[in-house]
C-alpha cells in the first residue's frame, strides 16, 4: 500500500462514525458542491446513479420525473438515507443498496447521469472506480464529479501534504492530484472530458464532468 492508498476497512469505519451527525457537519459545507451536480445532472435526466449516496442528502432536490438508484458502501449511512426517503415520500428513489463503487452489481450501459459527489478521493482504487462510472454509463451520457482536487503549488499543496496522515484516518485525500483524473479520462475507452469548473467561494472543490462517446459501450 502506498503513501496514498485508503483502506475499505477504515473508510468503513470512518462513515459509520459520520453517519449519525454528516448533515449537521457537512450540510451547508457542501451545498453549492450538491446543487451544482444536481444541476449538471439534470440536464441529460432520466435515470441517475448516484454513486456515495450516503445520508441520501441530495436525493429531495432532484426533480421528481428523474429515476434515481443510490449506492453506498456504508451501511449507517444507507440506513439514514432509507429514513430520508420514506419520510419525505420519495417515490422516484428506485433503489438504495450497498455496493463497493469500484464493483457495482449493476448492468452495463443502464444510467443515463453517474453523479458522484466528494467521493472520487475517498474510494481505494479511483481509476477502478472511474472505470466502473464508465461501464454502468449509457453511451451519450455523462458522469458528473464535485471533488476536492489538490493544490499544485502554494502553501495548500503544503498544508495538504502534512495533513494527508490525519485525513485518511477520517476516509479521504486532501492531495488528491487533477493528474490521476486526467490521465485516467486519456486512457479511457471512449470518454471525453467536458467542463472543469472550480466552484465557489475559494475553488478548493471542482464540478467534473466526463461524457460517454455516442457510439461507445461497455466492454
Amino acid at each position: 500500500m502506498t503513501a496514498t492508498d485508503l483502506d475499505q476497512g477504515t473508510i468503513e469505519k470512518a462513515y459509520a462514525r459520520w453517519a449519525p451527525v454528516y448533515d449537521l457537519v457537512f450540510g451547508a459545507v457542501f451545498d453549492r458542491g450538491r446543487q451544482a451536480a444536481i444541476a449538471a445532472a439534470e440536464r441529460i435526466g432520466g435515470r441517475i446513479l448516484e454513486v456515495g449516496v450516503g445520508t441520501g442528502i441530495s436525493l429531495p432536490d432532484y426533480a421528481p420525473t428523474n429515476r434515481l438508484t443510490g449506492v453506498d458502501i456504508s451501511v449507517p449511512m444507507l440506513k439514514k438515507a432509507a429514513e430520508r426517503v420514506a419520510t419525505q415520500k420519495l417515490a422516484n428513489v428506485e433503489a438504495l443498496a450497498v455496493m463497493d463503487a469500484a464493483q457495482m452489481a449493476l448492468p452495463d450501459d443502464s444510467f443515463d447521469v453517474v453523479v458522484a459527489q466528494y467521493v472520487i478521493t475517498a474510494v481505494p482504487h479511483p481509476e477502478a472506480t472511474l472505470d466502473e462510472f464508465a461501464r454502468v454509463l449509457r453511451p451519450g451520457g455523462e458522469i458528473v464529479l464535485v471533488n476536492h482536487i489538490g493544490a499544485e503549488t502554494g502553501f495548500r499543496r503544503v498544508f495538504e501534504q502534512g495533513f494527508a496522515p490525519v485525513a485518511r484516518q477520517l476516509g479521504w485525500r486532501p492531495e488528491f492530484p487533477w493528474a490521476r483524473l486526467a490521465g485516467w479520462v486519456e486512457r479511457a475507452r471512449g470518454m471525453r472530458l467536458i467542463e472543469r469548473r472550480p466552484m465557489p467561494p475559494l475553488g478548493h472543490f471542482s464540478l467534473i464532468r466526463f461524457g460517454k462517446d455516442a457510439l461507445a459501450r461497455a466492454a
